[in-house]
């Protein structure tokens, strides 16, 4: 897996963490947090942003082609350019990650992984999906020995060897994309019967002579005595219903992290995913929810997407600050 560099935007110390009161706590540090951070920093409102990975899974994109005024840059490239903006203008970082948020009078107070705590006239929860995992009994025993679930992060291990991307949607595509440049021969696993992510990173794929589909085919079981070495198929593929593979790397979607949502008592909608308003507040007076883990946006995931419910939420924060002069009661 790639090291980050812990990179702070202030120092600040201990002492300050109980003093200092913000305008606006930023949970989370991809595109929605660094955007509402962005606009934040504009509105001369006082904010903090928190995360441990510094671009959110943006970072892990291969290649980003679709966010406008950039016509292609990696995913980690793309979340620094967020990153330096925000630094830019003002706005605080914090490596770490925020376990627990209680309202405390007209305040809100948030508890970090390293004890730390932290005081805030409002919230916003940028805190995005958790990739779903195969369910495998043995999976955990393979991850980092030829089970990844990042192929920014790990494809280089792999250099004219063989893999295989469980998934048959974008991620999954860009994937096999991306490994097919690296890897001897990569096989894409898929239970459907076609391919759903979008027509351009498809037709690459399939312009690709090292990559190999699998419809219809679960992946069902993970094989090897201390490394993974074949994967078990749901049905025969050449006449085998086993697969040799050096590495595997899973891409089978996300579901919403909702941890912080459940302890705020956040309304979710059937999907698990935080209902917001039409300014990304929620039903708790003094939070606001944007990116991948709410409702918004017609549920249409993407970078350009979060940075715009990030930057809807920071207006609306101005906007319901100067009203009640620093008070969440107004809401």
């Amino acid at each position: 897996m790639i090291e980050y560099e812990v990179i702070s935007f202030k120092s600040l110390d201990m002492s300050e963490h109980n003093e200092k009161i913000y305008d606006i706590a930023i949970v989370g540090s991809g595109p929605a947090g660094f955007s509402a951070s962005t606009y934040a920093s504009r509105y001369k409102l006082s904010n903090i942003v928190f995360g441990k990975l510094l671009g959110g899974t943006i970072s892990e994109a291969h290649k980003v082609c679709n966010y406008p005024g950039v016509s292609d840059i990696s995913g980690l490239d793309l979340g620094m350019n967020f990153y330096n903006q925000a630094k830019d203008l003002g706005g605080e970082f914090k490596s770490e990650q925020i376990t627990d948020i209680k309202k405390q009078n007209d305040t809100f107070v948030l508890t970090s992984d390293n004890g730390n705590t932290y005081v805030s006239k409002t919230v916003i929860l940028g805190i995005g999906t958790n990739r779903n995992k195969l369910n495998l009994k043995n999976e955990d025993f393979y991850l980092g020995k030829g089970l990844s679930y990042c192929a920014t992060c790990d494809a280089m291990f792999y250099k004219e060897k063989r893999v295989a991307v469980v998934g048959g949607s974008n991620a999954a595509v860009m994937a096999a994309s991306m490994l097919s440049d690296i890897a001897k021969q990569v096989y894409i696993i898929y239970r459907g019967t076609e391919l759903r992510g979008e027509p351009v990173w498809i037709d690459e794929v399939m312009k690709k002579p090292n990559i190999e589909i699998i419809f219809t085919t679960v992946l069902i079981g993970l094989e090897g005595e201390q490394k993974l070495e074949r994967v078990k198929l749901s049905r025969a593929f050449n006449g085998q219903e086993t697969l040799d593979v050096d590495g595997l790397f899973v891409e089978i979607g996300s579901e919403p992290n909702v941890d912080l949502a459940n302890k705020l008592g956040l309304e979710l909608d059937d999907k698990k995913y935080i209902k917001v308003n039409s300014d990304q507040s929620t039903n708790m007076p003094g939070v606001w929810a944007a990116g991948d883990c709410t409702s918004a946006s017609n549920r249409f995931r993407q970078v350009i997407t979060a940075a715009s419910e990030g930057a809807i939420a920071a207006n609306s924060i101005f906007t319901a600050l100067k009203k009640g002069c620093g008070s969440t009661e107004i809401y």
